[in-house]
């Protein structure tokens, strides 16, 4: 009997101690499976602390470098042209001429003589051609100017995918042994239906941190009807940047990496007497002239502005019902000028309907606050912007039209006009009478939820 209670006494600890194993390893699934759901169903965002285990971490390879005629190659501009100071921005078919020809954007040190060829890479070969240079007429007295390389194509190669500006010091075969990039040649195909109608080209984002009137100016930029804003961006904020992924991720927004700071000191100013550097205002207008060729054929309409500044029709919605009626009015699809208006950031006209509480926080200048016009004296020269079609421009420049397949017309400003929020010095805005002006608050109960919905899923705000 003894013998035997002490077995049904083991028997019972086995059997205790297999059903204290059980239930641990079930609590232990149940814990697990929890943890999946809410970490999924809530998702990461809302769980600020919380860091999953990564048992195999997996490491992202980089892809390899696109090659080709045996020669690395680089989509993005800077490239620098070995021996000289030339910096290619990016290459084009030239359609709209007799002979087709290559053009490429590019910045160079007017100062320096030289003659360039162009390396043409064709169906694996390359071929070698001269080149002709020009300077645009627009540099502000700087050292470093904004220039079109062309080069004529050959017979024996038309349709060119790739090209390498060279110095004609090079090789007698026309190939040199310091080529080490090519980049591709855009605009292979005419084309006549595009992707757009209207973008929007911002030249250039430099140390950018206005994250509130960025969103702002985006928001209203889709309530206009434009569909595509490309930005060339030297740097900006961590969270500028968290915005413009979230535009990204949406594809309303194209970066295009903007680094000419690294080969040339930039001046952040447009006089060289007053602003240092060699080269205007960040490379601006090396930028716009790209951003014309670059979206020549993917759009209807572009406009050549910065985000400080909103083109809005006086009496219209938007600009997809404003072009037609200039088109109309001024018997011409070309381009149009919209006179500039300052609306001094000092004047501020706070409001809890237009300042919503949640736009505090970010970091910014809140358009809707700022309603008091500088009047423009009508004698004199008022800076303006444009809407051009860009397969009308030859070049072009920050406030207007260089060279052109037709003028561009300056709208009548009852019409439409463009709001520009920035400083002004008080030397400028005491000598002008102040308008009070609300057209821009007549957008805001689309703009308001707009811009708050962005904050909040793009910054957590």
């Amino acid at each position: 009997m003894e013998k035997q209670a002490v077995m049904l006494s083991s028997g019972a600890s086995h059997i205790s101690q297999h059903f204290v194993f059980k239930r641990t390893l079930f609590i232990t699934i149940i814990f697990f499976v929890l943890l999946y759901f809410f970490y999924f169903l809530t998702g990461v965002k809302n769980m600020k602390n919380f860091k999953p285990i990564v048992l195999y971490p997996q490491f992202k390879r980089k892809p390899p470098p696109l090659i080709s005629c045996g020669v690395p190659v680089q989509n993005d501009p800077i490239i620098k042209v070995n021996n000289l100071k030339t910096y290619l921005v990016g290459s084009y078919i030239e359609h709209r001429q007799e002979v087709k020809m290559i053009k490429t954007i590019a910045i160079v040190l007017r100062s320096e003589t030289t003659k360039y060829n162009c390396l043409l890479c064709c169906s694996g070969q390359t071929t070698s051609v001269p080149a002709m240079y020009n300077i645009h007429s627009d540099h502000f007295g700087f050292e470093y100017g904004t220039a079109d390389i062309t080069c004529q194509l050959p017979e024996n190669c038309t349709t060119p995918t790739h090209v390498a500006i060279t110095s004609r010091s090079s090789k007698k075969d026309g190939s040199s042994q310091d080529i080490h990039t090519f980049q591709p040649v855009r605009n292979q195909q005419k084309q006549e239906v595009f992707p757009y109608e209207f973008t929007v080209c911002i030249s250039v984002m430099y140390d950018y941190d206005n994250v509130l009137e960025l969103v702002q100016t985006m928001e209203i930029f889709k309530i206009l009807g434009v569909q595509k804003v490309a930005i060339y961006k030297t740097s900006c904020l961590p969270k500028t940047q968290k915005v413009l992924d979230y535009y990204i991720k949406q594809n309303f927004v194209e970066l295009i990496p903007w680094k000419v700071n690294s080969y040339i000191k930039v001046s952040s100013g447009w006089q060289k007497s007053v602003s240092s550097g060699e080269l205007h205002y960040y490379g601006q207008i090396a930028a716009l002239n790209d951003c014309v060729y670059r979206y020549m054929y993917q759009t209807r309409y572009v406009a050549l502005q910065d985000l400080d500044e909103i083109i809005l029709p006086m009496n219209l919605k938007n600009w997809t019902e404003l072009l037609p009626e200039l088109e109309r009015k001024y018997n011409q699809i070309g381009g149009f000028e919209f006179e500039n208006n300052y609306f001094p950031v000092s004047f501020t006209n706070s409001s809890p309907k237009y300042s919503p509480d949640s736009w505090k926080k970010v970091t910014g200048v809140n358009i809707l606050e700022h309603i008091i016009r500088i009047s423009n004296d009508p004698t004199k020269f008022n800076n303006f912007k444009v809407i051009v079609n860009p397969r009308l421009v030859f070049q072009t420049t920050v406030h207007g039209l260089l060279q052109t397949v037709r003028n561009s017309v300056r709208v009548d400003p009852h019409i439409a006009r463009m709001y520009h929020m920035r400083s002004i010095p008080k030397e400028i805005w005491v000598t002008h009478s102040q308008i009070q002006d609300t057209h821009l608050r007549d957008y805001a109960d689309s703009l308001i939820p707009a811009v708050s919905k962005v904050l909040r899923e793009a910054l957590g705000i």
